[in-house]
């Protein structure tokens, strides 16, 4: 749950996703798009998919003031889920966003994806995010989907060996 750059920061969502988060889906990530890693965090993230040969925008700027890149490949701050899926479908920009796995049974995600090509991601494992710079090893107590829309993904719901 990475955090972004206004006066709403809480400190609850600086979780950050470690790097097998992304090696795990990166033959899913478009190769040819420009990625935008909204949520800065520590910055790792976008080094991380920089490292696995994608194009990334990882700035430290407002997500809700600002409209980057070709998808949106990140960990948003949890407690912002609602506000980031309204305004992702707002501006109709793909994207690929960890988020736990409870918030497909939201009224904001049934108002705004359903019947309009949401795709789900389910990791073999649970995310074990890193906090202050250590990975939280088995202390992650739910679970995460990638939430995906607008990626082409050849199934709806696709299940990571």
């Amino acid at each position: 749950m990475a955090g972004f750059h206004t006066k709403t920061f809480l400190k609850h969502d600086d979780y950050m996703s470690p790097k097998y988060a992304w090696e795990n889906i990166q033959h899913l990530i478009p190769k040819d798009k420009l990625i935008w890693e909204a949520f800065y965090g520590d910055g790792k993230s976008g080094d991380y998919l920089k490292e696995l040969g994608f194009n990334v925008i990882h700035e430290e700027v407002d997500f809700f003031e600002n409209n980057l890149g070709d998808i949106v490949v990140s960990n948003p701050p949890f407690s912002k889920s609602k506000e980031v899926l309204t305004r992702l479908k707002q501006l109709d920009k793909p994207f690929i966003l960890i988020l736990p796995s409870s918030k497909i049974n939201t009224q904001y995600v049934r108002e705004n994806y359903k019947n309009q090509g949401l795709q789900i991601i389910i990791p073999r494992k649970r995310i074990q995010f890193i906090k202050n710079g250590n990975e939280l090893q088995n202390k992650c107590n739910f679970d995460c989907f990638y939430y995906c829309y607008k990626i082409g993904l050849p199934n709806d719901i696709m299940w990571l060996e």
